[in-house]
C-alpha cells in the first residue's frame, strides 16, 4: 500500500469516491459538476485542504480528505477529516488506518495543529469502532447545519 497526497490526476477518482460515498451513506445523489468543481477548487488550492489516497498496486482503493478549522480557544487549527471512502472490497484490511497515520505525520510539521476532527453518521458503528480505536474520542457537540438560500 502506498500513501500520497492526491494530485490533478486523480480528480475523476475522488469525485466517483465522494459520489460512491453520499449514496452509501445519506442515500444521496450528489450533482456531479458541483462535486467535481468542489473536488478541484481542493486540488488546486491548499489553502483549502488537501486529499490523501492509497494506492494498492497502483490502484486508488480509498481517499479522505483534510480541511482547516481556527480554534480562538485554542490558538490553532483542527484538521477535519472528511470526505472518507474506502472501496468496500479493500475495507479492513487498515487502509483508513494508514490515511489517518499519514494525517498525523504530515500535521508533526505544522506547529499551528491543535488536532483532528471527523464526523460520522450515528448508525456507523463500524467507523465508530475504527475511530476509538485510533484514539479519537466521541466529543459532546452534536452539529447543526442551514443552507444558505441564493
Amino acid at each position: 500500500m502506498h500513501i500520497r497526497k492526491a494530485v490533478s490526476a486523480d480528480l475523476n477518482a475522488l469525485v466517483q469516491f465522494n459520489q460512491a460515498m453520499a449514496l452509501e451513506t445519506e442515500n444521496k445523489q450528489l450533482d456531479n459538476a458541483c462535486l467535481t468543481a468542489g473536488v478541484r477548487a481542493v486540488l488546486d488550492s491548499q489553502d483549502k485542504g488537501f486529499y490523501l489516497v492509497a494506492e494498492v498496486a497502483g490502484e486508488i482503493v480509498g481517499s479522505l480528505m483534510v480541511t482547516f478549522e481556527w480554534s480562538d480557544w485554542r490558538n490553532g487549527t483542527f484538521w477535519w477529516v472528511q470526505s472518507v471512502y474506502i472501496v468496500p472490497e479493500h475495507r479492513r484490511k487498515g487502509i483508513y488506518s494508514a490515511l489517518y497515520r499519514e494525517v498525523q505525520t504530515l500535521s508533526e510539521d505544522q506547529p499551528n495543529v491543535c488536532g483532528y476532527r471527523l464526523y460520522v453518521e450515528k448508525d456507523n458503528l463500524t467507523a465508530q469502532r475504527t475511530y476509538q480505536a485510533l484514539g479519537m474520542e466521541e466529543t459532546h457537540y452534536l452539529m447543526f447545519e442551514a443552507s444558505k438560500s441564493n
